[in-house]
């Protein structure tokens, strides 16, 4: 069975979103929008991240807009959201490892594609380590 992995940007982050879509085709991908590179608001986007992970829908996604910056601000409003805007492998794989994050934010304009590509891989195989985590990543809630 594929796993499911939830997936939404603004029109900044369009393309790369349908890229990272592609690349990883071995996925069951969750496409909560956009559809175009029309102007939306990345509020609109991580909302739609935090519906599904509220409801239980899904375990983990990914957000992309033009920094990553906002859209990640705006999914961390919830308490049950750990969004980490990373910009290479090494940060996803600590961020994954130390702070169990459960969405991985990416900017567009900041992070290439296959870059990106990278980064989703190490993000989507690395395992929360536990341990001495466990109560640091429970005051983050």
């Amino acid at each position: 069975m594929k796993k499911t992995i939830a997936i939404a940007s603004d029109h900044g982050g369009y393309e790369l979103k349908e890229a990272i879509k592609e690349k990883f085709p071995d996925l069951e991908w969750d496409d909560l929008g956009c559809h175009s590179t029309d102007s939306v608001d990345y509020p609109d986007y991580a909302q739609k991240m935090v519906d599904v992970i509220e409801a239980g829908k899904i375990e983990s996604g990914i957000l992309v807009c033009g920094t990553g910056i906002g859209i990640s601000i705006a999914a961390n409003r919830s308490p049950n959201v750990r969004a980490a805007l990373c910009t290479d492998a090494t940060m996803a794989r600590l961020t994954r490892q130390h702070n169990d994050a459960n969405v991985l934010a990416l900017g567009a304009r900041i992070t290439g594609a296959e870059s990106a590509f990278d980064i989703v891989e190490t993000f989507l195989n690395t395992e929360f380590e536990g341990g001495r985590h466990v109560r640091r990543v429970e005051k983050l809630s």
